[in-house]
């Protein structure tokens, strides 16, 4: 059986005993040839079924149309969102998506950026591994023009764009929430690194709600996690349970930590929310199935990942090379009250 065969230009100029140049400047409408030639060089290739070579066009002109997505996983809920949101801009502009994870690696982030480069991505957007320490392998995106967006897990020192929340003021909030529904002993989880700072900011409004409605802060309530996975939070509250008194409250920096925390208070026959409070992060849909209804803080993914594509789009149409207009996206969350933290 005869393989089936890419219809090329060089066919659709041998079919119509033209050159190559004029097939290819027909199929752009050039105006350097006829209306009549235009059309009958079309309708070949129509009937030809020939498929221009988009990527063989872009790298030709070293540029893919194509923005490189580079994040921890594409299970979590809130990071599905955040691509939704990408490829919803992108595609309105024509431009493609391709998706990388790190799992979190920090060798995986660097190996996945040398192969975005490798495929002459027109720009970047990723958040961050929790392992990442050193954000020198973006520098090959900088150093050649190519715009880079961090979102959500961003360096603190990386002169580049940014798409974040206020992930103070939301800690506070959290916290806040806990108070007013009487709490006065609230535990609160924590991870990540120095540079993928967002969970410290988290932490820092934590203790900044505490220490404004006069209530201690105690380190044995702070638990440093070094991934955010359900496992990392049952462990996490079973230390919080041995303790006595066992806090009576929690703000869970994620949903899945926060639902960790409330099923493994029901193994323990703690009641939730009468003896235990869980205000969780990102409003995933796990939030409004478990029993009881998780509080949460609202995260505005998609309005991010809308935002970063509209930074990159933007910037590749602009003509500007100004290095000092980085741009910080700062978007809102609200506290969701549910049955797990109500009085």
């Amino acid at each position: 059986m005869e393989e089936n065969k890419h219809v090329t230009i060089y066919d659709i100029a041998e079919r119509l005993n033209l050159a190559t140049s004029t097939i290819s400047r027909a199929l752009k409408d050039h105006h350097t040839i006829s209306d009549k030639t235009i059309k009958k060089v079309k309708k070949t290739a129509e009937e030809m079924g020939f498929v221009p070579n988009t990527l063989a066009a872009g790298l030709r002109g070293n540029k893919t149309r194509t923005i490189g997505v580079l994040i921890p996983t594409v299970t979590q809920p809130f990071l599905s969102s955040l691509i939704s949101g990408i490829e919803i801009t992108a595609q309105k502009s024509d431009y493609t998506v391709i998706i990388m994870q790190s799992h979190d690696s920090y060798e995986e982030e660097v190996n996945m950026a040398k192969s975005l480069y490798s495929n002459r991505v027109s720009g970047v957007i990723c958040s961050l591994a929790m392992e990442t320490r050193d954000t020198a392998h973006f520098h090959q995106f900088s150093n050649n023009n190519i715009p880079l967006v961090f979102v959500d897990r961003v360096p603190k020192d990386y002169n580049t764009f940014r798409v974040v929340i206020d992930n103070y003021t939301a800690g506070y909030k959290a916290t806040k929430h806990l108070i007013e529904q009487g709490c006065i002993r609230i535990a609160h989880l924590t991870a990540g690194s120095e540079l993928g700072n967002l969970y410290n900011e988290r932490k820092r409004g934590y203790i900044e709600a505490l220490k404004d409605h006069n209530i201690e802060v105690e380190e044995e309530l702070i638990i440093n996690l070094n991934s955010v996975t359900y496992e990392d939070g049952v462990k996490a509250s079973n230390s919080l349970f041995d303790l006595n008194p066992i806090p009576d409250g929690l703000f869970a920096p994620g949903d899945i930590l926060a639902v960790s925390a409330v099923q493994t208070a029901k193994k323990r026959g703690i009641k939730v929310p009468e003896e235990f409070k869980v205000i969780g992060f990102n409003n995933d849909p796990i939030s409004q199935i478990i029993d009881p209804n998780l509080s949460t803080i609202t995260h505005p993914a998609e309005k991010m990942g809308k935002a970063a594509a509209d930074i990159i789009i933007k910037n590749l149409k602009s003509s500007k090379n100004d290095d000092d207009a980085k741009e910080i996206t700062f978007l809102n969350t609200e506290v969701l009250a549910r049955e797990s933290s109500q009085k």
